[in-house]
């Protein structure tokens, strides 16, 4: 298939990619958006069915277009997908789905993407596929073993599917205190966890968050000292303090083995359970830069801002803060998008047009 070639190709129409298009659509570069889903939202089709920010729209808004919602309660899935779909329309965004990126290869002054479209050409490549389609599992001894159910959070929609069970599910964090929650109102739940979970004051949302974590980014800018509260780590959004009311969150120190009907504590005993969910993180993904040779070990790429060390066309926005301040939020990705596509125009300044390959 033969395609014009392009100057900046985005991989993903996420909140990170929608963010680096609208930046790109004030240019006048030559973009499309290559996204894998098969609707506008992102990651957030994937989600479980109830989830839902942890602040109020109005701090939950990608640059140019404020969120609907105003100020009070927390946007729900369906909500953020509504708001980037439109996102999308309001600014007549090119993205081509559903399209996979496989790889991206170097191919001279060039780089050329292998897609489930076919292959395309850009002088540039922004990655901003997040992480939702990397799930983490940690190995655990007898895991293969297990003649029940598990699943990751990635995989997880609705309790529904396991009342009555007996299900133990894993992780300390935000993902793990939810599911505990909403899980426990209709199957026997246990909550394993490396470390105790550490709770939130409930006065505490996203928007305290992310101003803590400015004042901390302000302060490494300007080269000061900057020591942050230790509050915790779990937001106690509405469904955890119900939970924390119904006596549920306790947590049990993690399993040190996996058998056919159940799990080893470490005291030996074992505990029969009829499924497993996995709420353990993900990492980065990023298998698609492989050929570019910039993965280091960690699965991630070194990175200068949002721009690779290794290979100068290429571009990663929306992975957390190593690809820029708050880049993994709606609110906070403004800024990396910003700042690389200003030195996408400053590059191409200095380039020739690409021919048509």
């Amino acid at each position: 298939m033969r395609r014009e070639a392009l100057d900046v190709v985005v991989i993903g129409a996420g909140q990170a990619g929608l963010a680096v298009a609208r930046e790109l659509r004030r240019t006048s570069l030559s973009f499309t958006v290559l996204d894998a889903q098969e609707g506008p939202g992102g990651a957030w089709r994937q989600a479980w069915d109830s989830l839902r920010l942890f602040s109020p729209a109005r701090w939950s808004s990608l640059p140019g277009f404020l969120m609907p919602g105003g100020e009070t309660g927390a946007p729900s899935r369906d909500e953020v997908i509504a708001y980037l779909t439109e996102y999308e329309r309001r600014y007549a965004l090119p993205v081509e789905r559903p399209v996979r990126v496989h790889a991206v290869w170097a191919d001279g002054e060039a780089l050329r993407l292998e897609t489930s479209a076919g292959p395309y050409t850009a002088r540039f490549v922004v990655s901003a596929t997040g992480s939702w389609d990397a799930p983490f599992i940690p190995e655990v001894p007898g895991r293969e073993l297990f003649q029940g159910r598990q699943l990751h959070s990635a995989h997880y929609h609705t309790p529904v599917e396991f009342a009555g069970q007996r299900v133990v599910i894993v992780g300390g964090g935000n993902s793990g205190a939810q599911l505990v929650a909403e899980v426990s109102r209709v199957a026997t739940v246990t909550w394993a966890t490396l470390t105790p979970p550490r709770f939130l004051p409930d006065d505490v949302d996203g928007r305290v968050l992310f101003d803590a974590a400015t004042q901390r980014y302000r302060a490494q800018q300007a080269g000061v000292p900057f020591e942050a509260p230790s509050l915790g780590d779990i937001v106690v959004v509405p469904s955890v303090r119900e939970a924390r009311e119904r006596g549920v969150l306790h947590a049990q120190s993690m399993f040190v083995a996996i058998t056919e009907r159940g799990v080893v504590w470490q005291g030996g005993q074992e505990e029969a359970f009829d499924a497993v969910i996995w709420c353990t993180g993900f990492r980065p993904a990023l298998r698609h830069l492989a050929p570019l040779g910039v993965l280091e070990e960690d699965g991630r790429v070194q990175v200068k801002g949002s721009r690779a060390v290794k290979e100068s066309r290429l571009w990663l926005v929306g992975y957390g803060n190593w690809t820029g301040f708050a880049s993994a939020t709606l609110i906070g990705v403004g800024r990396s998008a910003r700042a690389t596509v200003q030195e996408i125009v400053g590059e191409q300044t200095h380039l020739d047009p690409l021919e048509t390959h």
